[in-house]
């Protein structure tokens, strides 16, 4: 197995420790295709965005494609913030960006009710490590739903990480809008029981370093031991040995999908 492109790495504009273009050359050593630069989204108080600096990120990607030769696209990591499908990415700003995520993080500004009904339960549980109730698991499933269904999500990042959502749901979901899951090799958030589950749907995956560092670009063995165990079917995966994915993302900013 072989990474052909790596779309969520994080720079100095968010929890990084590195530029722009100090990812895209680590891309190009590890003979990558294709690098994202997939920054935290703007909800995140310490380690989010700044609108004011889209302009200049926007302007280090191109420069940064042309520098390594590897082509090099503006991602956000948007941050979920409501069981209704909110993120923090509003449309007024998806000129600035090639590749649009979605997922679950901690200490974000939720929407005032989904602070009490998504933020805090699930940080208590993931703490305290307790089961979490019917309920909630009901609550963070609609939330990705609903994130998929109202907005042109390319990927849901590190699926249940800090939440507790039916994956097999959001899976099936995902596959209805083509949307992705991703596989993230920076942290464990998914059982394999819970992969053998989700491969019973049509919902397709991507693997990502989710690096906070250059020298972390690429850098997949993680997810590579636990597909090895598991024997998952690669052909499933859509940035590996020569594939590119079919991001849904640009496919909407086209007018080829609404």
């Amino acid at each position: 197995m072989i990474l052909t492109s790596d779309y969520h790495t994080h720079t100095v504009f968010s929890h990084g420790t590195g530029n722009i273009i100090d990812n895209a050359m680590m891309a190009k050593e590890k003979g990558l295709k294709e690098i994202g630069i997939s920054d935290h989204g703007f909800a995140h108080p310490a380690f989010g965005l700044t609108k004011s600096k889209l302009p200049i990120m926007r302007e280090l990607v191109d420069k940064a494609s042309i520098e390594s030769g590897v082509k090099t696209l503006l991602g956000i990591e948007s941050n979920i913030i409501s069981e209704e499908g909110a993120t923090d990415l509003k449309s007024k700003y998806y000129d600035y960006f090639d590749i649009y995520f979605a997922g679950v993080h901690k200490f974000v500004m939720y929407k005032f009710k989904s602070l009490f009904t998504l933020s805090i339960p699930n940080l208590f549980r993931t703490y305290f490590k307790g089961k979490p109730s019917k309920s909630l698991v009901k609550r963070d499933t609609k939330a990705y739903i609903n994130v998929i269904k109202n907005n042109p999500v390319d990927a849901i990042t590190h699926l249940n990480f800090c939440c507790f959502a039916d994956p097999v749901e959001v899976a099936k979901c995902a596959s209805d809008y083509g949307t992705y899951i991703e596989l993230n090799s920076k942290k464990e958030h998914l059982t394999d029981e819970e992969l053998y589950q989700m491969l019973k749907t049509d919902v397709r995956f991507i693997i990502n370093s989710d690096a906070h560092d250059p020298n972390r670009v690429g850098e997949i063995s993680l997810v590579e031991e636990k597909l090895k165990r598991m024997n998952f079917p690669l052909d499933r995966i859509d940035n590996i040995d020569g594939r590119l994915p079919d991001f849904r993302f640009a496919k909407y900013k086209s007018g080829e999908i609404k």
